[in-house]
This record gives structure tokens, C-alpha cells and sequence, in this order.
């Protein structure tokens, strides 16, 4: 079975908000059973994988990793449009252009929900620190093409220093505080209510979660 099967399989349950109990008891098996699919301990049979597709409205393809078009179709290059629905094409591979319709999506779904909150301090820290991870990518990429690194204010001796990740854990200390002096209502932000809300974008989101803490549990191992 593909190897993506338990986490997609995993992932659908999380975005309907199904406990595994609830979700096994409507696929018409036991509750360890498919805590093992999902865990990538067992393997199903066909018989299951078509129930699931059915149960979750996804195709065999979508369930098994290999599209991330839940109606089966293979992703083409000029298919992927991002939240801004801009079609250009971008230069790269195709590994480049998902990653831009992961990022771009789970983007545009928190700054839409940070709206929602409606604090300027807690979305001001936000555009901060994305704005320093992305000016560190772009100028290592930058400096690797041969530019002159005069066209940046920050000097290279300050820059090499990573002093931009001192401005990201700043922005994000202020982005913490800002949220918790938020005395308003906070939008839901479950599985099934960014499903609901955000439909296609909150695949997006959930696949950003699972590889960051894939990465993370590297880390601890």
C-alpha cells in the first residue's frame, strides 16, 4: 500500500471532525482496525480502501497520495492555482509549484481567520515574521546568483549574524502577546471548521502541519 495511504486516510478523519471510534463504527470496522491503517501498521484490502473513498467523497488516487485533486484528477503543471487564482506558470519543477499552492493557501486561510480576529498588533507581528523568513531566503538566493548584496540596507556582516531570526522570535513574542490581549471571540479553527470554511485550502493546511511535524519529530528522534 502506498506509503501516504495512513496519513491521508488519518487526515480525513481530523478534517470531518470524527473521533476514530465514530469514524470506524461507519466504515464497518473495530476502532483498533483502523487505528492501524492509520498508523501504517496494517495494511487494508480493496474492499476498505473503496468504502473509505466513498465514506470520505475522494478518490482511490487522492487517498492514496498520489494527487492532491481529491476528484482523482493527475495535478498538471497549469492546473495549480494558488489562493490569489493568478495562473501564471512557474519556472521549476513541479515540486516548486506545490509547495507555492501549500504555502500561499495556508497563508491566505490565517491571515483571513487573523482578520477575524481583528487585531492589527497580532497580524502586523504575523506579516513580520514571514516577511524575515522570506527576506532570508530570497537573499541567500540572491548571493548564490552573484548579486550585489549593496541592493539590501542590512549589511552582510549583520545579515550572516542571523539577526533576522532575532526579528522573528521578536515579531513572534509580540504576535503571542497580541493574541492573548485579544478580548474578543476567536474564530473556530478545528479540522472540520477549516474544511467547512476553507474547502480545497484546508488540505493545504493540514499537508503544511503534517511535514512540519514530520521534520520535527526528526529532530527528537
Amino acid at each position: 500500500m502506498n506509503a501516504n495511504f495512513s496519513r491521508v486516510l488519518s487526515l480525513l478523519r481530523q478534517e470531518k471532525g470524527l473521533s476514530q471510534r465514530k469514524a470506524a463504527a461507519e466504515l464497518g470496522i473495530s476502532q483498533a482496525l483502523l487505528s492501524h491503517y492509520e498508523n501504517g501498521i496494517r495494511e487494508p484490502g480493496l474492499n476498505f480502501v473503496a468504502k473509505a473513498c466513498d465514506y470520505y467523497h475522494v478518490s482511490a488516487d487522492y487517498l492514496l497520495g498520489r494527487t492532491l485533486s481529491r476528484d482523482g484528477a493527475i495535478i498538471e503543471a497549469d492546473e495549480l492555482v494558488d489562493a490569489s487564482q493568478e495562473r501564471e506558470s512557474l519556472k521549476g519543477g513541479i515540486r516548486a509549484k506545490l509547495q507555492k499552492k501549500l504555502l500561499v493557501n495556508t497563508t491566505s486561510v490565517l491571515f483571513d481567520l487573523l482578520g477575524q480576529v481583528d487585531s492589527a498588533e497580532a497580524v502586523e507581528a504575523a506579516g513580520a515574521y514571514m516577511s524575515s523568513a522570506l527576506y532570508q531566503l530570497f537573499r541567500q538566493l540572491y548571493r548564490c546568483a552573484g548579486g550585489n548584496e549593496g541592493y539590501f540596507s542590512t549589511n552582510v556582516q549583520t545579515f550572516d549574524m542571523d539577526v533576522l531570526s532575532a526579528d522573528m522570535t521578536l515579531s513572534r513574542i509580540r504576535y503571542v502577546r497580541a493574541l492573548d490581549a485579544y478580548q474578543g471571540e476567536y474564530p473556530a479553527v478545528d479540522a472540520q471548521s477549516l474544511a467547512h470554511g476553507y474547502q480545497g485550502m484546508a488540505q493545504a493546511v493540514a499537508q503544511v502541519f503534517h511535514n512540519t511535524d514530520e521534520r520535527v519529530k526528526s529532530l527528537e528522534e
